[in-house]
């Protein structure tokens, strides 16, 4: 999924239009709030991000997505009318990873769209992980226990990715809450506790892997 950012209905709509015909999934938000929202129910692929918008500029935004480490890597493209040399660099050096200045052709944004997942995807290394019964490969959303499928929902699937990205680390319940479920959750961490329950029981055997600290969070063992 690629989310757009653009609060000028036209050129949204155009975007939107375009990235979907060429076989992208794609949403456009004409406000930081309604962005903002659905980042919490699920993360995209890429962002398409203007820098004059109502409510707050997108540097902020930008700003605000690189200090997240559920963020912190999402690849962000600004499209603005700031066409000059020192907005562009200022958004490069807060962490844009590309730039195109208005007005732009649909072309040359959906040539760049697609030069940039390529990017990305090429840096994504192909991981498994197996852990005595338990095997989950990320790539195929893959999780099994003893050689048989495991159905997981996404949170709890990116919970156990997380631990086992960080085998034998303690995580505490406010840094799931802000890795898993993004910036600006506003629920309580009492739905890591509810979703880890959940996960080792459907892990079955597997999920005495997953060990509570009390008092400081959860780590897989």
């Amino acid at each position: 999924m690629i989310y757009l950012v653009e609060d000028d209905a036209n050129i949204r709509e155009l975007v939107i239009y375009t990235l979907r015909q060429s076989g992208l999934e794609a949403e456009g938000f004409e406000r930081p709030s309604e962005f903002a929202r659905a980042c919490r129910e699920c993360l995209p692929r890429l962002v398409l991000l203007d820098i004059m918008l109502p409510e707050e500029d997108g540097l902020s935004i930008l700003r605000r997505l690189r200090a997240n480490p559920a963020t912190k890597k999402l690849p962000v493209m600004m499209l603005t009318a700031k066409g000059s040399e020192y907005d562009k660099v200022l958004g490069l050096d807060q962490g844009a990873d590309d730039y195109l200045p208005k007005p732009f052709g649909m072309m040359e944004l959906l040539a760049r769209v697609k030069a940039l997942l390529r990017r990305v995807e090429d840096t994504t290394a192909e991981a498994e992980y197996v852990l005595g019964e338990l095997y989950v490969c990320p790539t195929k959303h893959t999780v099994t226990v003893n050689g048989e499928p495991v159905t997981l929902t996404k949170k709890e699937f990116d919970i156990l990715q997380m631990f086992l990205e960080n085998r034998g680390i303690v995580l505490s319940r406010d840094r799931l809450l802000n890795t898993i479920w993004g910036y600006d959750f506003d629920g309580e961490n009492r739905t890591v506790d509810v979703h880890i329950r959940t996960l080792r029981s459907k892990l079955g055997a597997a999920g005495s892997h997953i060990e509570t600290v009390r008092g400081v969070g959860y780590r897989i063992v």
